[in-house]
Order: C-alpha cells, then sequence, then structure tokens
C-alpha cells in the first residue's frame, strides 16, 4: 500500500448518478478522486468497480484499494446531498467493515467536481434553495462581474458584501437594479455637536443698517460666532471650514457688507460657477440692495435676463473666478476693495482649476497692496483635505467647525443604463415618502456627468424633476431653483 493511501485524513462519498464520487485528503489537500461504483451481494453491498482519475482518464484500481484506504481513514464523510436511498447503500457497505461514517453539510458544486468542501453556518453562501462555499458562491459572482464588465473596486465591494450577508442572489440582486440599503450603504459619516456659546446678533459691533438687516436672528450660528470671536469684525483674514449649510455664507457678509457700508472699501465675493454667482446676485440684490450698489461680473458682461451691466464701481461685486480675473487682466479699475470673499476655495487643490484661482488671488492681492488697499480675505469651504496647510498658505486664521446636524449615509450601487434610472426611482421614492416633522416631504438632487445625461435622467424619473446645469439660460436655472424651493 502506498504511503498517500496509509495517510488518509478524510474519505468523502458523494452520490454521482448511479455511483459514487470518491475524494481522498491529507492536510487539506486532495490526494485522490476516482469513481466507486458497489454491487450487491448475500452479504449486502460491496465494492465493484473503483476507478481513481488520472487527468482526464479514469484508471482501474482493484476494489480491495478503496476498502484499504476506508479503513485507514481517521473520518469518512457522507455528503448532505447524497439520496437517503444512497446513504443506506454506502452506509451498508461501511458497516460490512465495521466502519462507520458521519453525514456533513457540503457544497454541491464542489463535490460535484471531485472536491470536499465541508460548510459550517459561518461559511455556508446561501444560493437559491441551497448553500455553497464561499469559493463557488465568488466564482458565481465573479461571472457575472464579467458580464456586466465591472471594474476591480466594484468587484471586491461585492465579494465584500458577499461574505458579510451569506446571499448570493441577493447580492446579485444588486447588478439588476434592485434596492438593498442595507447592502449598497457604504458607510456614514456620524452627526457631530459642539458645545459653542452663540453670539447675539443685538450684541455685534457692525454698521447700524446691517444690524436691522439681522435682525430676524437672535444669535448667530456656530461658525459664524466663531469666526466673530476670533476677530472676523477686527478686518482679520480667516479661512473658515465647516459643512454644507452651517452659515458660511454669512460669515463673508458679516465682513464685507459691513466694511461697505462703513465706506472702508468694497466687498467681492467670488465663487466658482456662473449659477452660484447669479445666486448670490440676486440674494445680496435682495438683501442689501436698498442701501448698497450690487453687481455681478461672470463670462458674460452682463446678466442675461435683466441686462444690467457689469459696474465695477458697484459697493458689492459678486463674480465668478473667470468674470473677475478676466476684468482684472483687461485694466478694469475696482477702485477700493475692503473685502475678499471667496466661496469653495478648496478649488485650489483640484488639477483643473486650481493653478487659475491660484493666478487669481495672486493677481488680486497685488491689485490690492498697488492700490493701498486695506483689504480682508475671507475664505469658505465645506472641505479641505489639510485644512491647517492651506491656513498656512492663505496666511489666513483657520477657523474649523465640524458640526454636522444629522448623519451622512454613503451608499454604492453597481447597475449601469436603464437600471441605474430604476435605482434613482426608488430613492426618490424613498425620500418623497418621507415627511418631516413639519410636514415637508424629502427632496432629491441627482448628480451626474453631462449635460445630455442630465436631461435624459430628468425624462425618464417618475416624479417631478428639472434638468439643471450650466447650459441652461439665466431664466432657465432662476426656474428651476425656485421649482425647487417651493416644494
Amino acid at each position: 500500500m502506498s504511503k498517500q493511501v496509509a495517510d488518509v485524513d478524510t474519505l468523502f462519498l458523494h452520490e454521482a448518478g448511479d455511483d459514487y464520487a470518491v475524494v481522498v485528503r491529507r492536510d487539506d489537500e486532495r490526494l485522490l478522486r476516482g469513481r466507486l461504483e458497489l454491487k450487491s451481494t448475500d452479504a449486502g453491498p460491496r465494492p465493484g468497480r473503483f476507478r481513481v482519475k488520472d487527468g482526464d482518464d479514469e484508471v482501474p484500481r482493484r476494489p480491495e484499494q478503496f476498502v484499504e484506504m476506508a479503513r485507514r481513514a481517521r473520518r469518512i464523510r457522507l455528503s448532505e446531498q447524497t439520496s437517503r436511498g444512497g446513504r443506506q447503500e454506502l452506509e451498508a457497505m461501511l458497516d460490512g467493515y465495521q466502519l462507520k461514517a458521519k453525514q456533513v453539510r457540503t457544497c454541491r458544486i464542489c463535490a460535484g467536481k471531485g472536491r470536499y468542501s465541508p460548510l459550517t453556518s459561518e461559511t455556508a453562501i446561501e444560493a437559491d434553495d441551497e448553500h455553497i462555499c464561499p469559493d463557488c458562491a465568488k466564482r458565481e459572482l465573479e461571472r457575472e462581474a464579467n458580464y456586466r464588465g465591472l471594474r476591480s473596486g466594484a468587484r471586491d465591494r461585492l465579494e465584500e458584501l458577499l461574505v458579510e450577508v451569506g446571499d448570493l442572489e441577493r447580492v446579485r440582486n444588486l447588478l439588476s437594479g434592485q434596492l438593498d440599503p442595507e447592502l449598497t450603504k457604504f458607510d456614514e459619516i456620524s452627526a457631530t455637536t459642539d458645545d459653542i456659546d452663540l453670539v447675539p446678533t443685538a450684541e455685534l459691533d457692525v454698521h447700524p443698517d446691517l444690524t436691522a438687516s439681522l435682525e430676524q436672528f437672535d444669535e448667530l450660528l456656530p461658525v459664524q460666532s466663531l469666526a466673530v470671536e476670533n476677530g472676523l469684525l477686527s478686518s482679520r483674514d480667516q479661512l473658515i471650514v465647516s459643512a454644507t449649510a452651517t452659515g458660511k455664507t454669512l460669515v463673508g457678509e458679516l465682513a464685507g457688507i459691513d466694511r461697505a457700508l462703513k465706506g472702508e472699501g468694497k466687498m467681492l465675493f467670488l465663487v466658482p460657477l456662473v449659477a452660484l454667482a447669479n445666486q448670490k446676485h440676486e440674494d445680496f440684490t435682495d438683501d442689501y440692495g436698498d442701501l448698497l450698489d450690487v453687481s455681478i461680473r461672470v463670462g458674460a458682461s452682463r446678466i442675461r435676463d435683466s441686462g444690467n451691466r457689469f459696474d465695477p464701481g458697484a459697493d458689492v461685486i459678486v463674480g465668478t473666478y473667470e468674470g473677475i480675473d478676466h476684468a482684472l487682466r483687461t485694466g478694469k479699475d475696482l477702485a477700493e476693495v475692503g473685502t475678499v470673499v471667496i466661496d469653495e476655495v478648496h478649488n485650489l487643490g483640484e488639477d483643473d482649476r486650481g493653478h487659475r484661482l491660484d493666478g487669481l488671488v495672486s493677481r488680486l492681492k497685488h491689485y490690492c497692496e498697488t492700490n493701498g488697499c486695506d483689504t480682508q480675505w475671507v475664505y469658505l469651504s465645506a472641505t479641505v483635505g489639510n485644512a491647517g496647510q492651506l491656513s498656512e498658505q492663505l496666511d489666513a486664521q483657520l477657523i474649523e467647525f465640524e458640526e454636522r446636524p444629522v448623519p451622512i449615509e454613503r451608499h454604492v450601487t453597481f447597475a449601469d443604463g436603464s437600471e441605474k434610472v430604476d435605482i434613482e426611482n426608488k430613492l426618490v421614492r424613498r425620500a418623497y415618502d418621507a415627511k418631516s416633522s413639519k410636514g415637508y416631504r424629502g427632496q432629491t438632487i441627482v448628480f451626474t456627468n453631462s449635460r445630455r445625461r442630465c436631461h435624459e435622467i430628468s425624462r425618464r424619473l417618475e416624479y417631478s424633476s428639472a434638468p439643471y446645469h450650466a447650459g441652461l439660460d439665466y431664466g432657465q436655472r432662476k426656474r428651476v431653483e425656485r421649482q425647487f424651493g417651493d416644494q
């Protein structure tokens, strides 16, 4: 008898048609794979024919060799998938040699291919009406991923989910447009609250007209209070880093509008996009138009729907980075600049826009120094990778406020084409069906990578929607903004 036969750890038997698959293992490695046919004798079922796999061939072996292996095996296992009749036949055969076998839960796919893969509650992956091993489940998922052309990052995430939930069909359904928030959830940015002493608006040392416009607020918001307490109204340059909708814009207004009303120079409020410039221009005109002259400078020299031309002498100028940069390059006299507010200053770190914004800041500083302006610089951003480093680069005091009143969940989906729109519809419906404590229904903003895709998604959504992008004219964008705000 060979040493391989003498050192058998596990002898595994699995019903395969009219005969039985045989797998011999030692030290977690397969030593032998074969097929066993039983024959009926007066003493009961006994080994009839025994064939061992050798590549694509089957080599006949003496039936007695199977009996020797069975006697030498430390354990004999029968697959759970073997029928009751087959199991009884095998047990009767083994009993004839005073051998006992134990039924085990195994992977059917592996068993059919001559592999022994016992399953436990921790390793079993549910697939249709059965359970298979993780390796077979991953191979099934890999085939689906190949068919759909998924990249390595998506494949890795799907495999993580497969191991995590142990359900192949549930994970595979993600590829066909089914919405499963428990699986698509990638992580959650927790809500955070900081204990900040809020500054009463009545105590602000600002121009009386600005105080009057702030009467609707009893106190400043936390990030605004931090900025004021750290010298905002004393002309100190500041970098304000705080999440969206925490009140950063008013920080710039407090500094710039106050100085403009006191005759200490105009405010430049710079944003990256025309749509944002139009929005801020309208807001500032509504809020301060009866106190100060407000103008706008974008790529074109006037607001499209009103015809108001750019006035470099205005008290408040709202502009895009490119618009103000063009004004400087063409020699426009901006007179005394008291405050420069640069929104979304994190664009300094972007490859396509960073160098342009950096050049604009340099030209603006040169203009202010050359013209003897005592300019205060306020930089605003919702996200900065290294806020401390940026504040040093800008020579501005860092005011960082990380409070987030509600947590944010981030989800990753894997569908494409029409299935993406199906998921988007489900997400829109999920948001719409939720109501706030004030009775407002949830709203949704869908971001995509092209104007064409923007219109396509809007047409296919089941709820009222509208495309919104820089290719729309000012009037169209304002209609969409108002409709969204009036929901």
